[in-house]
């Protein structure tokens, strides 16, 4: 055991924070850069969304002259003023900007609430039944037992009471609306009433426990009684409906296939998911900006960033010139100095980034945008980031939430990272081509005799020398929406 001094050298890599605000600002998105940009111009003074123009070079020429020469064409007024301004306390004045209040008269904008509180939102599915219980006479009792009812919703809108599955292995047991009016009280024999009101809630078949009860009670809404052909339908032959298989109800009716068929298709007037349209506000469309647009030129295709919203920053000189001559306001400001000038030099790297990553994808995608979807190339990151010179952590980073418009569409930039899948003969293609092929021969398909999972497969070999298992076929139409072939089958 002795102690002595070693010499010893490594390398490591250290996150300084510059190189921190690099990455950080590299995964944003178009929306959270704009975001962030907005915080940066309230917390940094020295930085500036306005680029100076030929007046304000003027102005620091005349600076700059009058410096050199102080009395050199300035009245009293602006020695005054300039004697005012080098007495001002810059430090507070920066540390306390942003806790200033407006000054004015009471009742003006600024006795107003924040325009956040202003801000609303959709109503959800819940809140707008809630808005209708309270419109309703039920009673304490029967509105807990409501509140219950509502509270067990699932996203599709129907009541929801089977058990959930336990870390240990075991499942809660399924409750009943037995249960539900146990719990708050109310007497078992009114719990089905109570529902049966909270189902011709709006939109009507709300809290149905399962499709055919959703069914029937919009159709007795809609004026059908038990004696109506819809209604026994519904009650007794919903499987055959879900199939399409109109023979054999058909058959167990002893009714023509045309009635059937005509009774089917108002059935589908109906809605099978009442909260279709109170969908959480995280699941609604919204419209997206693309980061870069590809056009073609001639017989080239360029790649050109979107700079249309997000402000472009520079540095306030004037200010920052003022504050620097401060003492006591010289450090506080050589640091929001050096933060400004990380900031703009970062965000220039990531625009610069996202157009060579951007125009890599276009030169390997070269037939995708000449030919369309179905020529869409298998593609990985380590591709990209071999072609580039970048990691394939950096690759993943530039292509998440970032968008491209293109001639066939906007897309993500991650869709254009595909899997390969091998063919018989020919060169691999991509999993993205193959949905599209799936998706081609499911539109030109006779829709009464649509094509099985297992035809497709053999289809695939035939026509494009594509080998995939029945199953994958499966996945990749359950992927696009698309229904099985007992679903899809048309007789008329």
């Amino acid at each position: 055991m002795e102690i002595k001094q070693q010499l010893r050298l490594t390398q490591q890599l250290v996150m300084t924070p510059q190189l921190q605000q690099a990455i950080k600002l590299l995964q944003l998105s178009r929306l959270e850069l704009i975001d962030e940009v907005r915080k940066e111009l309230d917390n940094n003074p020295v930085l500036s969304d306005e680029e100076p123009d030929s007046r304000g070079k003027e102005a620091a020429d005349r600076r700059r002259a009058a410096e050199e020469n102080p009395d050199l064409g300035r009245s009293d007024d602006a020695k005054q003023t300039e004697k005012a301004t080098r007495e001002v306390d810059w430090e507070k004045f920066l540390e306390n900007r942003t806790l200033q209040q407006p000054s004015g008269a009471r009742g003006g904008l600024e006795d107003l609430p924040p325009i956040e509180q202003n801000l609303t939102r959709p109503r959800s599915l819940r809140d707008h039944l809630l808005w209708q219980l309270q419109m309703s006479d039920f009673t304490d009792v029967e509105r807990r037992f409501a509140e219950l009812v509502i509270g067990n919703l699932d996203e599709r809108g129907y009541l929801d009471l089977d058990g959930v599955d336990l870390p240990d292995g075991t499942r809660t047991p399924d409750l009943t609306i037995e249960d539900l009016a146990e719990e708050v009280g109310l007497h078992a024999d009114d719990a089905p009433l109570v529902l049966e009101m909270i189902q011709n809630f709006d939109p009507v078949g709300v809290a149905a426990r399962d499709l055919r009860e959703c069914l029937l009670v919009q159709a007795k809404a809609a004026g059908y009684d038990d004696e109506d052909l819809i209604v026994e339908i519904i009650q007794n032959h919903i499987h055959h409906l879900e199939k399409h298989n109109y023979q054999a109800i058909a058959r167990a009716m002893k009714i023509s296939v045309e009635e059937v068929y005509e009774t089917a298709k108002e059935i589908q007037e109906f809605e099978s998911r009442p909260a279709r349209n109170f969908t959480d506000q995280d699941d609604r469309s919204i419209g997206i900006t693309p980061d870069v647009y590809v056009i073609k030129d001639g017989e080239e295709w360029r790649v050109v960033d979107n700079d249309r919203g997000v402000q472009r920053l520079f540095i306030n000189e004037a200010l920052t010139r003022r504050l620097l001559n401060d003492p006591q306001a010289k450090e506080f400001i050589g640091e929001k100095l050096r933060n400004a000038q990380w900031l703009i030099r970062a965000i220039e790297q990531r625009r610069k980034t996202i157009i060579r990553v951007a125009e890599c994808i276009v030169d390997k995608q070269r037939d995708f945008f000449d030919k369309g979807v179905g020529h869409l190339r298998p593609l990985i990151l380590r591709d990209v980031a071999d072609a580039v010179g970048m990691h394939e952590s950096t690759i993943s980073r530039v292509t998440t939430n970032k968008y491209m418009h293109t001639p066939q569409g906007l897309f993500e930039l991650k869709y254009f990272f595909n899997s390969s899948i091998r063919r018989v003969a020919n060169e691999d293609i991509a999993s993205e081509s193959v949905k599209q092929a799936i998706k081609q021969m499911i539109d030109g398909e006779d829709k009464a005799h649509p094509l099985s999972d297992q035809a497709i497969v053999e289809a695939l070999v035939e026509q494009q020398g594509i080998k995939i298992a029945r199953r994958t076929v499966a996945k990749y139409r359950e992927m696009l929406g698309i229904l099985a072939s007992s679903k899809r089958k048309r007789l008329f």
